[in-house]
């Protein structure tokens, strides 16, 4: 199938990265390259994009859409987290903007094969780049009780996790649990039968846990921002939408770390620390999907865009 992704709050990411046409541009997490192309569409010749994404499918597809349109662009099979390695490797120094749109894309969703979806039956897979060895089997079954149960919690934020996680230990005694389905029945089976008929998919929260733990998608989240501001130039902005709590969090206390200048305890009479503001925040609140976006792409609903400049 097509890697077909509709790009969410993409009007507001574009004003947001106040784009300079003879800029260098960052898609960290491209996709299905809608993002992207509206990026490159805001370009001169004398600009630049970089497509970045750990999917090889939506680098293949991206190649064809974007070339279309903008002739210097520059596609890379990697991890946003890499972004220093990435700009040294392709020769650039500094970048005057970044985006990230975080989290899973249509396209893996509905690819059946790929194991993201509690709504198709497949093998557990769950991962972004198809390279690495971790897998969602691997971690539904090797995982330990206390692993297995600190992931759900943690991740997914599930307040069954104690109970799911004692059924996926009874079962996988028996045999390995190797699809999407089985996993989802034994979810099922876990959560009263009261506390299904109100709120999301029963599954849901489970999915998105085990699949932020194969791909390891908060622990990189910190530090990747931090050297991201690191390449930009001066009024460079990066933007960040993310999908759930977890990751709005993180981006949002790291966005206030950086704009925060003395870190000296209240009660010092000077500054002692010498630490400096690195950068601002535009947005106080975070932007958020209209009504007819939300009607018309319903995974946009809980999509936030935050916003960062460098100074």
């Amino acid at each position: 199938m097509d890697f077909h992704h509709i790009s969410v709050l993409l009007e507001e990411c574009i004003k947001g990265l106040n784009i300079n046409p003879s800029g260098i541009y960052v898609d960290g997490t491209m996709g299905g390259a809608g993002h992207s192309k509206a990026i490159c569409q805001h370009l001169n010749d004398k600009g630049r994009f970089i497509g970045i994404d750990r999917d090889i499918d939506a680098i293949k597809a991206s190649e064809i859409k974007l070339k279309s349109v903008f002739d210097n662009v520059d596609l890379v099979h990697d991890n946003f987290s890499n972004i220093k390695n990435i700009l040294k490797n392709l020769g650039i120094s500094s970048i005057n903007g970044m985006l990230l749109d975080l989290g899973v894309s249509s396209y893996q969703l509905d690819t059946t094969d790929r194991g993201f979806s509690y709504m198709h039956n497949a093998d557990l897979d769950m991962r972004m780049d198809r390279n690495q060895s971790l897998t969602a089997k691997e971690v539904v079954n090797q995982y330990s009780k206390e692993k297995l149960e600190e992931i759900i919690k943690d991740y997914g934020e599930e307040r069954w996790a104690k109970r799911i996680v004692e059924f996926i230990i009874n079962e996988r005694k028996n045999s390995p649990i190797n699809t999407t389905y089985e996993l989802v029945d034994i979810i099922k089976k876990a959560i009263p039968q009261g506390a299904r008929k109100d709120g999301p998919h029963p599954a849901k929260r489970t999915f998105q846990a085990i699949r932020i733990e194969v791909n390891g998608e908060l622990k990189i989240l910190e530090q990747a921002i931090r050297d991201i501001v690191d390449v930009l130039t001066t009024k460079g902005r990066l933007c960040i939408i993310t999908f759930h709590s977890l990751e709005d969090r993180i981006v949002k206390k790291t966005f206030k770390s950086l704009e925060k200048a003395c870190t000296c305890p209240p009660d010092f009479p000077i500054c002692v620390c010498g630490n400096e503001s690195k950068a601002k925040v535009i947005t106080r609140k975070p932007i958020l999907p209209s009504s007819e976006e939300i009607e018309e792409n319903p995974r946009s609903r809980s999509a936030k865009l935050r916003i960062l400049e460098k100074l």
